[in-house]
C-alpha cells in the first residue's frame, strides 16, 4: 500500500499539472463505479463535470483535490491505486479503471488493480481526516507527541505505529525501517520502551519518511509517480522485504515474523529483545 512518501510524491507531480485545470469529462469502468465511488456514475458527473481543481492537498495518506464549490474530492489509493497525468491521445493504462477528462488536452487516469482504492467528493476533507493522529513529517510533531502515543500501551510497536489514528502516514515499510533505524524489536509492547529507545524512534520516523520522500517512493510492485514513473526508495531498504539477507549494519540475517498481522522483518542482532527492567527494591 502507497504510504506518506509515495502519496506526497503523487501531490507534488499532480499540482501544477491539474490546479486551475476544469473537469470536462467523467468516464468510470461500469464494474467499478459502485467500488470506486459509492455512487452511481451519473452522480460522480453532476458532482465533478464542470468544476475546477483549485488546490492538490496531502493528509496521511490521502489525496485532497480541493474543488472551486468549496468540497474536496477525497482519494485514497489503498493496495494498488494509481492516479496519474496523461496527455489525452495516450494509450490506456493497465487496469485503467475512470478518467477525469481536464481541459487542456489532458487526462487524470485512474488504475486499481486490486479494486480497493476509493473516491469521496465531501464538504470537508475534515469528515475524514479528522480521524488521523499526528504525521512524523509535521515541524509541530514532537517527542512528547509520540511519547503520549506509545504511552501505557500492551500493544507491540509496530502495531501502535500503523494505527493511523496514532501517528500518520507511516505503514508497512517504513514502520520496518524506522524500527530498524531505531533499533527497536517491532514485537516490543509500546509502553515498554526506554526513554532513549523513544527518542531514536522519534529520529528515525521521521528520516525513514523524509529519504523516502527524497527517493520518489518504493515501487517493490505496484506503486508509480503522478507521471507513472516508479520511485526508487525501494533500493535503499535496510531490512523490509530482505529476508535472509545479510543485515547491512551487522551481517546478521534478517528475519521474517508476522506482527499485528502484518508481515514484519527485522535483524535479530541489531534489534534485540528489550531487556525487562527491574523492579526497584523494596527495602
Amino acid at each position: 500500500m502507497p504510504e506518506l512518501p509515495e502519496v506526497e510524491t503523487i501531490r507534488r507531480d499532480l499540482e501544477p499539472l491539474v490546479v486551475g485545470r476544469r473537469i470536462v469529462g467523467v468516464e468510470v469502468d461500469a464494474g467499478t463505479i459502485e467500488l470506486l465511488a459509492g455512487a452511481p456514475i451519473e452522480v460522480l458527473r453532476e458532482n465533478l463535470v464542470g468544476r475546477q481543481f483549485t488546490s492538490m492537498g496531502r493528509r496521511g495518506k490521502y489525496l485532497l483535490l480541493g474543488l472551486d464549490d468549496g468540497r474536496t474530492l477525497v482519494v485514497h489509493l489503498r493496495m494498488t491505486g494509481r492516479l496519474v497525468w496523461r496527455e489525452r491521445e495516450a494509450p490506456p493504462e493497465p487496469y485503467e479503471r475512470a478518467r477525469l477528462v481536464l481541459d487542456g488536452g489532458s487526462d487524470l487516469r485512474w488504475s486499481d488493480l486490486r479494486k480497493f482504492g476509493t473516491w469521496r467528493i465531501v464538504e470537508s476533507a475534515d469528515e475524514i481526516v479528522r480521524r488521523l493522529g499526528p504525521e512524523p513529517i509535521d515541524g509541530d510533531f514532537s517527542l512528547a507527541a509520540l511519547r503520549a502515543a506509545l504511552a501505557g500501551r500492551s500493544a507491540p510497536v509496530k502495531a501502535v505505529l500503523l494505527d493511523q489514528r496514532r501517528v500518520a502516514g507511516l505503514g508497512n515499510i517504513y514502520v520496518d525501517e524506522a524500527l530498524f533505524e531505531a533499533r527497536v524489536r517491532p514485537d516490543t509492547p509500546a509502553g515498554a520502551l526506554s526513554p532513549a529507545a523513544v527518542r531514536r524512534l522519534f529520529a528515525s520516523t521521521r528520516a525513514v519518511l523524509e529519504r523516502g520522500i527524497e527517493h520518489r517512493g518504493a515501487s517493490f510492485k505496484d506503486y508509480v509517480d503522478g507521471q507513472g514513473n516508479p520511485g526508487q526508495q525501494h533500493m535503499y531498504v535496510q531490512v523490509f522485504r530482505r529476508t535472509g539477507k545479510p543485515c547491512y549494519a551487522c551481517g546478521a540475517a534478517i528475519e521474517r515474523t508476522v506482527v499485528g498481522g502484518r508481515a514484519t522483518h527485522f535483524c535479530p542482532r541489531c534489534q534485540p529483545r528489550a531487556r525487562r527492567r527491574r523492579a526497584p527494591d523494596a527495602r
